[in-house]
């Protein structure tokens, strides 16, 4: 009779839509998603590690006021987590698993493993906190505009929960299967901008060896089959020594390294990675760390000056 009761408890929850988020992590992406997500009046509450961001955030958008992080989660039914590496999300969950509700769901939007996803599945689950891996793509300026591309791994009655969450912070919303899969295909897709940003870079670099008129290049490639999103956004940015405008590279690198791993659990090796970890590393060591990842054309530009 029980687990009848508890089966129905659960199948009510998994028809309730989810309407009363906090967003943890208020970093270059969590701050517009939580801006929109306001703006369709589902964001009750902001938390960030460092609070001076979370109180700036309060002020702009005019939220309630909590007595403290219990009060604030307790009345959750969502919590959307954005932050740097896997570390940080595990111990941003464990700040506040103790006051979510059973029912609540968390959905993580930042690129960590498939395994610390699945892991920290199973531990929520253990208290009846269902959890989605959204990790999202589209940079800061999809992230502002509400277009990012998510993908998710979850339930799949959990994902329909979530409809209204994800349609307020991105355009292309795509269910790749159970938890753990949304960060797989984040793998995939960090392997594929570290390849367009290697051949862009390169390119780019040696079109100005050429003595080419760069804004006339950057056009002419942008209309054929060499065109994309990379070229179009950070084309003219890069070749006028504007690094400042997009995703940290040191970002990418810490993404690769999940990369990396994934690719030899499935018993393989990929140059393309181990060669763009070895760049960006160098690039962190001449403290460019914080600089968009278009800043690789640096070391490409040295290709010519050393030959």
């Amino acid at each position: 009779m029980l687990t009848s009761i508890q089966t129905d408890i659960e199948f009510f929850m998994s028809e309730i839509k989810l309407n009363k988020v906090v967003v943890y992590g208020l970093g270059a992406m969590g701050r517009p998603m939580a801006r929109n997500l306001h703006e369709q009046g589902l964001l009750i509450g902001v938390k960030n590690r460092t609070e001076g961001k979370a109180m700036a955030m309060n002020d702009e958008l005019n939220l309630a006021e909590f007595e403290d992080d219990e009060d604030l989660f307790s009345q959750a039914d969502c919590v959307l987590t954005c932050v740097a590496a896997d570390d940080d999300l595990k111990a941003v969950v464990h700040d506040f698993i103790d006051h979510l509700k059973p029912g609540s769901v968390v959905i993580d939007c930042s690129t960590v493993s498939p395994n610390t996803a699945r892991t920290l599945a199973d531990d929520l689950a253990s208290r009846g906190i269902s959890f989605i891996d959204a990790p999202v793509s589209g940079g800061v300026e999809g992230a502002k505009k509400g277009t990012l591309s998510i993908m998710v791994g979850a339930d799949r009655e959990q994902y329909k929960r979530a409809t209204e969450v994800f349609a307020a912070i991105g355009s292309q919303i795509t269910h790749m299967g159970r938890v753990g899969q949304g960060q797989a295909t984040k793998a995939v897709n960090q392997v594929m901008v570290a390849g367009v940003a290697q051949a862009v870079c390169s390119a780019l670099a040696m079109a100005e060896q050429c003595n080419l008129d760069m804004k006339k290049t950057i056009e002419v490639l942008s209309a054929g089959a060499a065109g994309n999103w990379f070229l179009d956004n950070r084309g003219t940015t890069m070749v006028n020594d504007e690094f400042n405008v997009g995703f940290k590279l040191s970002l990418l690198h810490k993404d690769l390294k999940i990369c990396q791993a994934t690719v030899k659990e499935l018993g393989a090796q990929m140059p393309l990675i181990d060669d763009s970890l070895t760049e960006y590393a160098q690039l962190m060591d001449m403290d460019h760390g914080n600089e968009d990842i278009s800043a690789l054309i640096r070391l490409k530009r040295q290709l010519f000056e050393d030959a």
